[in-house]
């Protein structure tokens, strides 16, 4: 009887097993569909879209033709838009967007004209109505914060942070009236806060406001909060702690940057050239590269504009019934006999005309018919901030004085921290 037990028992046992196999689950796993990609209004998965740039002596008739819009649908277009946009002011360089249709013509029904990076404009000319109209990107605007420490000069250090050239002509402008970039040695320090422009949460456009600086120049700090003390004009100034303002009657210099003080105001000057007899300097020379722009120091008309002797091209602008700026030496002029200039605009460009052994600028003061040395004289102020604004001025500029305070000068590396985000709604 035991000889045929185990066989009986292990059959049994393979039988039971194949008897739990279990059969294996497939699951059905859904497939999503990608959402349809949108811009500038439009769900680009319906057309062909074709990015490019405009070349050199294309017009937008060429580029329509060759997207397989005849020639009589280009006029149309063309006449049709006139008032909103002009298709002849195109311009080489300038990149843009068709949306072509799917079939095998692909033939354009959207072009999409971008002036910048934010601004655009759009013809449509999808059906037989045609139509333009400006678009603006979102814009979403973060605010910084960031210190510094002048190293060699105020425009390399801001590329050190890693900040594009533009910041470091905003803050020179802010300070044009009391801080020379000359003047700015080495360990001298600054603060800001600024806002930086942003489209899809990561392409930068540019800068906004300057909200607050603080520059400490030889031990002293110089503050600036931006305010806007006439709602009605909403023009922004920039005032110190105390509600001074900034800006003031004068700019200290008709040149930016790039500039050196050659020769200044001197009524003793010797001249080896002559003699090394005295023979009076009566104006202070900017040594600039060529071409470089020479800017009116405030708001006048033109009275002279021409080319004559030793001055070479030159330029006086009257600014009042007491001061006159005069600007010698130009390569070229940009104004003529009754044009009225404001503060900072253009005037010319430094060159070699006249008598100069180098390209500058000799900028030359007149108060009350004499020519003076600006740099000695007490010039005028701008107009102050009316008294019954002041205490909300100084309200107002509380928390973004603690804020600066707040910010620690860098010790090794530049500080650049995000602050706060809000949208720009256009």
């Amino acid at each position: 009887m035991k000889k045929f037990i185990l066989p009986f028992v292990v059959l049994s046992i393979l039988f039971s097993c194949k008897e739990e196999k279990k059969e294996p689950v497939i699951v059905e796993k859904k497939v999503e569909k990608p959402k349809p990609v949108y811009a500038y209004g439009f769900n680009l998965d319906k057309y062909k879209v074709i990015n490019d740039t405009i070349k050199n002596g294309e017009s937008f008739g060429i580029i329509m033709d060759r997207h397989h819009v005849m020639y009589p649908k280009i006029n149309q277009i063309a006449t049709t838009i006139k008032d909103t946009f002009d298709v002849r002011r195109v311009r080489a360089g300038k990149p843009y967007i068709i949306l072509a249709s799917k079939d095998s013509l692909e033939q354009a029904q959207i072009f999409i004209y971008k002036r910048n990076k934010v601004d655009a404009t759009i013809i449509n000319f999808k059906d037989s109505i045609v139509s333009a109209y400006n678009y603006k990107e979102p814009v979403k605007i973060v605010e910084k914060e960031i210190a510094g420490e002048i190293y060699s000069n105020i425009s390399m250090t801001m590329d050190s942070l890693g900040l594009h050239p533009t910041m470091a002509i905003r803050v020179a402008d802010i300070y044009a009236w009391t801080l020379d970039p000359l003047r700015l040695q080495k360990g001298d320090k600054f603060k800001l806060i600024f806002e930086e422009r942003y489209i899809n949460d990561t392409t930068l456009v540019g800068y906004g406001k300057i909200k607050a600086a603080v520059f400490n120049h030889k031990g002293k700090d110089l503050q600036a909060y931006r305010f806007i003390a006439d709602s009605v004009k909403n023009i922004a100034e920039y005032y110190d702690e105390k509600g001074n303002m900034l800006r003031r009657a004068f700019l200290k210099s008709p040149i930016k940057f790039q500039y050196r003080i050659s020769s200044r105001y001197n009524l003793r000057r010797r001249i080896k050239l002559y003699g090394n007899r005295v023979r009076p300097h009566r104006g202070t020379d900017f040594a600039a590269p060529e071409k470089t722009p020479i800017m009116t120091t405030a708001s006048g008309t033109v009275v002279e504009s021409a080319r004559r002797g030793g001055n070479g091209n030159y330029v006086k602008v009257k600014h009042n019934s007491t001061y006159s700026t005069q600007y010698l030496h130009m390569r070229r002029r940009k104004v003529k006999v009754g044009d009225y200039v404001k503060q900072g605009d253009i005037i010319g460009w430094v060159g070699m005309t006249g008598n100069t052994s180098g390209p500058h600028v000799c900028y030359r003061f007149w108060k009350n018919g004499r020519q003076v040395d600006p740099f000695r004289e007490e010039l005028p102020s701008a107009e102050p901030l009316d008294p019954e604004i002041k205490p909300a001025y100084l309200e107002f500029i509380k928390p973004l004085k603690n804020q600066l305070d707040s910010i620690p000068f860098p010790k090794k590396k530049p500080i650049l921290a995000k602050k706060l985000e809000i949208i720009e709604n256009h």
